[in-house]
């Protein structure tokens, strides 16, 4: 979607080309058009050091006001996703091999940018043995090379459930660990088919169990046609996972051909949500509509 001269000159845009087919978005959707130099930076230390970013990818709604801030998620081993979630923007099929040079690139950008606090992902790659858990492992290692007081936080995927992965990751000594559960379990062979809901609680529990714990986090999307009672059971299954941070945010449709919004949470249940995840056990919540995984992140970390 473009944004038009007379959306620019109103300064109210849709939160991105997000809600595409979703209808008419609430108002507490809608966010200011955001430019500046900062933004320029971003976009341009991408571009020199081709880079992809999940922001842009996912077509995530708070990417401009991020890249203004001068901050984006980092996303490594391509741009394609060997998993179909229905809820994802990111283009699936078969990817491009590693690009062995990707950490080196990563760690000059972050450093050319001054980043404090770098938050790196990845598409899902179910087609590598290790499933890219050894191209974070050295991103981490660069990222300390060229930033050593910087905090790091990794967006993983489930790795397939392979333990050796996860432990591969683990050992670089992230500050902070994050897997989404993305949903509840009853919705999973619709939202993640690929995925398991056993699967993902068990590599947070794992990671919460390692013996240089990092900081645990996940992220729930609201909207999917999930009740209350099944969000109640969720956050008490990620506390008994031992998950410190909590991202919950709206479910906007990225494109055309993913799951419809099936409800528009109001803000004062995203305020009602946070006290119950809160009351399960949940150390930090950060809980409203345009909440999303890696967003404002260093002060989910404390940093």
């Amino acid at each position: 979607m473009r944004v038009t001269a007379e959306k620019k000159a109103s300064g109210i845009i849709r939160p991105s080309e997000a809600a595409e087919g979703a209808g008419r978005l609430p108002r507490w959707l809608l966010q200011p058009v955001r430019a500046g130099r900062a933004m320029r930076q971003v976009e341009d230390a991408l571009s020199r050091h081709r880079l992809n970013t999940v922001c842009r990818s996912a077509r995530c709604p708070n990417r401009m006001e991020c890249f203004s801030r001068g901050t984006a998620t980092f996303m490594i081993l391509g741009d394609v996703c060997t998993r179909r979630c229905a809820f994802c923007g990111v283009d699936k099929g078969t990817p491009a091999p590693p690009d062995p040079g990707e950490p080196e690139r990563l760690a000059e950008a972050a450093a050319a940018l001054g980043l404090r606090y770098v938050v790196v992902t990845s598409v899902t790659r179910d087609d590598l043995t290790d499933g890219g858990a050894g191209h974070f492992a050295r991103t981490v290692e660069r990222l300390r090379c060229v930033l050593p007081q910087a905090g790091i936080e990794l967006l993983v995927p489930d790795f397939a459930g392979r333990w050796e992965s996860l432990r591969m990751v683990l050992e670089s000594r992230p500050l902070v660990l994050n897997h989404n559960l993305e949903t509840v379990e009853r919705l999973y062979p619709l939202v993640r088919p690929g995925a398991s809901y056993p699967r993902s609680l068990g590599l947070l529990a794992r990671s919460a169990d390692w013996p240089e714990r990092p900081l645990v986090k996940s992220g729930l999307m609201v909207g999917l046609g999930e009740d209350r009672r099944e969000l109640r059971r969720t956050f008490a299954h990620l506390a008994e996972a031992g998950c410190d941070i909590l991202t919950l945010g709206q479910y906007l449709r990225p494109r055309a051909g993913c799951l419809e919004v099936r409800k528009f949470y109001r803000p004062e249940e995203f305020d009602e949500l946070k006290a119950e995840a809160e009351e399960s056990g949940i150390p930090r919540v950060f809980s409203a509509p345009l909440v999303r995984s890696s967003y404002r992140a260093e002060e989910g970390a404390g940093r």
